[in-house]
């Protein structure tokens, strides 16, 4: 048999190169960029640690670029304002800012429970929110969403930010205050109190849910991004819903994950699976479908908030959040 000509061998090869540059290799990465309340680092954003640390968002194809932002208001101030694709606040924030005309909406509700959990020094005669008169409060910030909810909390009982003496020490030094016993209660998310524990402090617990309906964290975005990149909010969405299952389901086995992903916490794998259980257990449950909004507890919330003069006017329910990444 003779061999092929030199010239043809060349020509076929040049062919199959060509048709091989043609075909894509792998799908592009849509870019998102998500803008966190506070520092990634802790625990209480663990779904969105994981979900990036297994690799859920590639799978969805995205390409996730994590941001810290300056509390909740703020940052739907900036995903309003299209400076960032999504960010987290928690249920309650579009009711807050959506009167200003901040144009966000909730696409995601990470659990049936509250974030903002009331916790008092066990040697302070605080039994309840009704007792916090007079008192100095620890919190993070007063644009921070977990400080919207403390005011829904003192309102319930009657009381004001007039009536208490808030003080804001940020992420680090909301506990600080609260340790050293300058104040006796703080506004808190489940690892502060796990770590005021550990600093040997006794407390006690009042989840904001008992007082009024106070919700989780919410990834939020805004309208228009609703409308022109509902493939990407839809793949990052199941993607954090998935971490959160996975957390509810064992945490133990998701703080050792955590760990892993998060190298500030190395060594700390018993304490993460605390604080995480306590997400499972407080936080997370109870919903009907892990995500979803429930429409009823959200227009409640929000007559709870006009009443109390803590929003200026009611906005069309509809308007406040979506199901449809979640469904």
């Amino acid at each position: 048999m003779s061999k092929p000509a030199p010239i043809l061998v060349r020509l076929a090869l040049a062919a199959a190169a060509l048709v091989l540059a043609l075909v894509p290799t792998a799908r592009a990465q849509e870019k998102i960029t998500y803008l966190f309340p506070a520092p990634q680092f802790l625990p209480a954003f663990a779904p969105w640690v994981l979900a990036m640390h297994k690799g859920y968002y590639k799978a969805a194809g995205l390409d996730v670029e994590f941001v810290i932002g300056k509390g909740g208001a703020d940052v739907a101030k900036q995903v309003g304002a299209g400076n960032a694709d999504l960010g987290g606040g928690i249920g309650d924030t579009s009711i807050i800012v959506r009167p200003n005309g901040v144009p966000v909406r909730s696409v995601a509700l990470l659990g049936g429970g509250s974030l903002m959990q009331l916790i008092v020094r066990a040697d302070s005669p605080i039994q309840g929110p009704k007792d916090l008169k007079g008192r100095v409060i620890s919190v993070t910030g007063y644009q921070d969403t977990t400080y919207y909810a403390l005011l829904g909390v003192l309102a319930s009982v009657g009381l004001g930010k007039a009536d208490v003496d808030a003080q804001a020490g940020g992420p680090a030094g909301v506990v600080k205050l609260f340790v050293a016993g300058t104040a006796p209660a703080m506004a808190a998310v489940p690892e502060w109190a796990v770590q005021a524990e550990r600093e040997g402090v006794a407390i006690r617990w009042y989840p904001s849910g008992q007082y009024f309906p106070s919700m989780a964290q919410a990834i939020i975005a805004a309208d228009e991004t609703i409308a022109k990149r509902p493939a990407a909010i839809r793949g990052f969405v199941q993607a954090t819903i998935r971490a959160v299952g996975e957390i509810m389901k064992d945490p133990k086995a998701a703080a050792i994950e955590y760990v892993a992903a998060v190298p500030q916490h190395k060594g700390k794998e018993a304490e993460m699976a605390t604080i995480l259980g306590k997400y499972a257990e407080i936080v997370y449950p109870g919903q009907a479908k892990l995500g979803a909004m429930d429409e009823a507890r959200l227009a409640k919330l929000q007559d709870f908030y006009v009443e109390q003069g803590i929003v200026r006017a009611k906005t069309p329910v509809a308007d406040l959040f979506t199901n449809q990444f979640v469904n």
